[in-house]
């Protein structure tokens, strides 16, 4: 059987396929705060924008395993992982935003934290020190059908800690939700950071993600 595989997206190969794993995330749960799926063209710009400095993943499996959701296919996507900038001022480059979004029939066997692990990986590797996500959650004491507290508990599981909340500040479904701030130290913080390198070239140096 064969091994589920961490490579580079690439957005003329994958932009279509990914659309399709984040089309449910958009129409069907708050878990992104965007109302309309975009289209597999501007989905593929978005994809291309971000290749330009920071890492694109996704987790593929190729040959036939009908127990594992791939209907006989010959390669199946389980999901992609990216990163983008924190905030646009330069101080800010040794930080990055993390995103992931899973196949949602493939969930809950691990993919998550293989594509994370090798995300930070990478990201070590550029010299980036801190990760930060930006998670949707339902105002407190609040049950949703459309959203609840499991991304911040995946993220607090790979060593993420809660470092603010910002109230009533998204609106989606006829809901007003709340928003939190994680955060995860990936390395020390030296006084003199040496310059971030971009993606294509610790990429090339790294077979395993071609």
């Amino acid at each position: 059987m064969s091994e589920w595989k961490i490579r580079t997206a690439d957005p003329d190969r994958d932009a279509e396929a990914l659309v399709e794993i984040y089309r449910p995330y958009v129409e069907k749960t708050a878990i992104t705060f965007e109302y309309v799926t975009p289209s597999v063209e501007e989905f593929r710009t978005r994809m291309r924008h971000t290749l330009v400095k920071y890492p694109y993943l996704v987790i593929e499996k190729t040959g036939e395993d009908e127990k594992d959701g791939t209907d006989g296919k010959s390669s199946v996507i389980g999901g992609y992982a990216y990163v983008s900038p924190f905030v646009g001022r330069e101080a800010y480059q040794y930080s990055v935003e993390t995103s992931i979004y899973l196949n949602q029939n493939l969930r809950h066997q691990g993919l998550g934290g293989k594509l994370y692990q090798t995300l930070e990986d990478i990201l070590k590797e550029m010299y980036i020190c801190n990760l930060n996500a930006c998670i949707g959650v339902p105002k407190e004491g609040e049950t949703l059908p459309f959203l609840d507290d499991n991304s911040c508990e995946f993220h607090a599981h790979l060593g993420y800690r809660t470092v603010g909340r910002f109230h009533s500040c998204g609106y989606k479904f006829g809901t007003w939700l709340d928003m939190v701030w994680m955060e995860k130290m990936l390395q020390d913080h030296p006084e003199h950071p040496p310059a971030i390198l971009p993606y294509s070239e610790v990429r090339n140096s790294r077979p395993d993600i071609h």
